[in-house]
């Protein structure tokens, strides 16, 4: 899996997640029940990849190197 791809994903995720909670007051309740439930999902799938890249890191961990 490609890191830079996967930092970017992650990056604006959380940024757009920041730029709604601040920006609530201005976008309209019709529309804001929608980006919210959106940008959950993308801060979930984020957070899960930032996890399993986490777990993952160090390669082949548990194999024998000789």
């Amino acid at each position: 899996m490609d890191a830079s791809a996967s930092l970017m994903f992650i990056l604006s995720a959380f940024a757009l997640a920041a730029i709604l909670i601040m920006r609530r007051d201005s976008i309209p309740p019709r529309l804001r029940r929608g980006m919210a439930i959106f940008t959950l999902v993308l801060v979930t799938l984020a957070f899960i990849l930032l996890v399993y890249s986490l777990w993952t890191a160090g390669g082949t961990a548990g194999t024998d190197s000789r």
